[in-house]
């Protein structure tokens, strides 16, 4: 008598039920990142603040920059083509370090998108005032707190509406904000102004070490695509390749702005450093005054898709707290209609709104509320991304998987984030940035302490993440769809994996299929 095939048991629903499995294409999962990294903005403003610290050596710390985003990618592609999860880089730390390793990258991510989302709300007030400058309107404080609700509310809105509606709106936004800066740097690469080049110091290793924290800073963001996970279609390829492709496209494109704009002021004394709206007055030099207002429309459109990503983001990581116990169990619901976490959005975009409208209405300055929102909000990234890099060679181990590139890539990239965060802490010193980061990080500590001694179980067991379920193996027909209680919505499981048998994460308890 032949034995029976053994059968593995699956769950009838995916631990992160609720949400809209497999509903993203890969260009919508894409759009998140590119949107989450603003790389519009970042060619405009970056490149100045880069040469105060880099000098002549400006071009090559965004070159070094890019190289280090692409190392950090590659470690987050080594959880995110085996395993799926909205949490993104807290559910990624915890299935390779620590419980309270992974808790500690949870609130970095929460700091750093949350920072990231407010800044781009400030940032896209700030461009559509000037926008309104020049095309003839009166300034006040009132259009840029208007700027900060209405497009605050619109992203909590469209969050909350589904992820591929506000997937599309953020492309579309982006893609029309980024072919209209790159038509803005390509018309001024090709028509330098004429007169002697200024004496410029030399790219120095120096310089280039030098600037290369404030270069790195143009990457935060990238990685948004990992909370899209469990929604993507093949989300083994799509998110790795997303987060991959957008340090690419952001590198790129920051290198060319960075070059166009040092070769616009080789002329000038003191070169690029120190410029403000460099782009904005090589066009006026130019007598080209009509690239202003272009400009102006072209962030504002970055940072409002930058808002929609970010606000997705964080919105998918309190829902992985709340899920995991660890956060208000309220913040793991979904919509029982649009499959989103309606109630970490319903809180993120209000508290953003009022918190930013309270701000400016008291007089903070915009410039300076959105250098500090980011400085902070950078420094939660980094250590979100240190954690990761060092939970990846953990992770592979722990699966069967490990390889030396895994480990030279983490030997590599660990040492480099502790040193630009030593650096960062540094720069810091003596501002609000640190004191503000310094009480959050107390506010996390006090948390987790009271989750130790309250709720030792729920800590232990943190790291949900979306698992094969039997629908995606045997199909609709065979399981039944929509499992009572399931609350996976319509469209989900099943068609679009990554392969034969591989409809939810391949998961890190078990030795996972190698990726397509």
């Amino acid at each position: 008598m032949r034995d029976r095939p053994v059968v593995p048991r699956l769950r009838q629903r995916s631990p992160v039920h609720g949400l809209r499995r497999r509903g993203l294409g890969p260009l919508e999962v894409l759009a998140q990142s590119v949107s989450g990294a603003a790389p519009s903005a970042a060619m405009a403003a970056t490149p100045a603040i880069v040469a105060v610290s880099a000098g002549g050596a400006t071009v090559w710390s965004f070159v070094a920059a890019t190289v280090l985003a692409l190392l950090i990618a590659g470690c987050i592609a080594r959880f995110t083509r085996r395993m799926a999860a909205p949490g993104g880089l807290y559910t990624l730390t915890a299935k390779g370090l620590s419980p309270g390793a992974a808790f500690a990258c949870g609130v970095a991510l929460l700091v750093g998108y949350g920072m990231l989302a407010a800044a781009a709300l400030v940032g896209g007030a700030t461009y559509l005032q000037a926008l309104v400058l020049r095309l003839g309107g009166t300034g006040s404080v009132v259009l840029p707190v208007v700027a900060v609700v209405v497009v605050g509310l619109a992203a909590g809105g469209l969050a909350l509406r589904g992820v591929r509606l506000s997937a599309r709106v953020v492309l579309l936004a982006e893609l029309v904000s980024i072919t209209l800066m790159l038509a803005i740097f390509v018309l001024l690469l090709a028509a330098p102004l004429p007169g002697p080049d200024a004496a410029q110091p030399g790219p120095g290793l120096g310089g280039v070490a030098a600037g290369v924290l404030p270069a790195l800073a143009a990457f935060i963001g990238f990685e948004v695509a990992t909370s899209l996970g469990a929604e993507a279609r093949r989300p083994f390829r799509s998110v790795p390749r997303a987060v991959t492709a957008t340090a690419v496209v952001s590198g790129l494109l920051c290198v060319f702005a960075a070059q166009t704009q040092v070769v616009g002021f080789a002329a000038a004394p003191g070169g690029l450093a120190g410029q403000n709206a460099p782009v904005a007055v090589l066009a006026t030099a130019r007598g080209w005054p009509w690239v202003a207002p272009l400009l102006d429309l072209g962030l504002t459109m970055s940072f409002f898709a930058c808002v929609l990503a970010t606000v997705n983001g964080i919105a998918r990581v309190l829902f992985s707290l709340g899920r995991d116990g660890v956060a208000p169990r309220g913040f793991g619901r979904t919509h029982p209609r649009f499959a989103t976490p309606h109630v970490a959005i319903g809180v993120v975009a209000p508290v953003l709104v009022v918190v930013l409208a309270v701000a400016l209405l008291s007089g903070a300055p915009l410039g300076g509320t959105l250098t500090f929102l980011l400085t902070v909000g950078t420094g939660g990234f980094l250590v979100a991304y240190l954690l990761v890099c060092l939970a990846a060679p953990v992770f592979l181990r722990r699966i069967g998987e490990l390889t030396w590139p895994a480990v030279a890539a983490t030997a590599v990239i660990v040492p480099i984030l502790v040193a630009v965060l030593v650096a960062f802490v540094a720069r810091s010193g003596g501002t609000p940035v640190v004191v503000v980061l310094a009480a959050l990080a107390v506010a996390g500590a006090c948390w987790f302490g009271w989750l130790r001694l309250r709720r030792p179980d729920r800590i232990a067991g943190i790291g949900v993440y979306d698992e094969t379920v039997a629908d995606d193996v045997l199909g609709a027909d065979v399981v039944g769809a929509g499992v009572p209680g399931g609350g996976d919505g319509p469209g989900t499981g099943g068609p679009g994996t990554d392969g034969p048998g591989t409809g939810g994460s391949r998961g890190p308890d078990a030795r996972p299929d190698r990726a397509a």
